[in-house]
């Protein structure tokens, strides 16, 4: 018989986590935002007190849960204003690229040929 651990590992996309706790979603949201959803619900996870020790449908249920927060998260934010990765942690989400390092990477301007 397989545990619930057994069963996590078999899930490997955000439908299929939605799917396997039973939690509704909009098709859109995921679509957009699947990456930020896992990670904000990894580190719900890992922030999580009180799981070890639970059965096995009482794990069901807070993992459920967490999910639906995570989900939550991004139906009412953006992945910018929720800052789940590296990325828009840095500089407040936005990227600075100087003009110099653009014109260094581009060919050389050839003059044109007279005729």
């Amino acid at each position: 018989m397989d545990t619930f651990f057994d069963r996590l590992k078999t899930l490997s996309s955000a439908e299929d986590f939605f799917g396997f706790f039973a939690v509704a979603y909009e098709v859109p949201v995921v679509q957009v935002n699947r990456l930020h959803i896992l990670k904000r619900f990894t580190q719900y996870l890992h922030k999580a007190e009180g799981l070890d020790g639970l059965d096995e449908v009482e794990l069901y249920r807070r993992y459920r849960e967490l999910l639906a927060r995570a989900y939550a998260d991004f139906v009412r934010s953006t992945p910018a204003q929720e800052k789940v990765f590296k990325v828009f942690q840095d500089a407040g989400g936005t990227q600075h690229v100087r003009v110099e390092s653009l014109q260094r990477g581009r060919p050389p301007r050839h003059a044109p040929q007279a005729a």
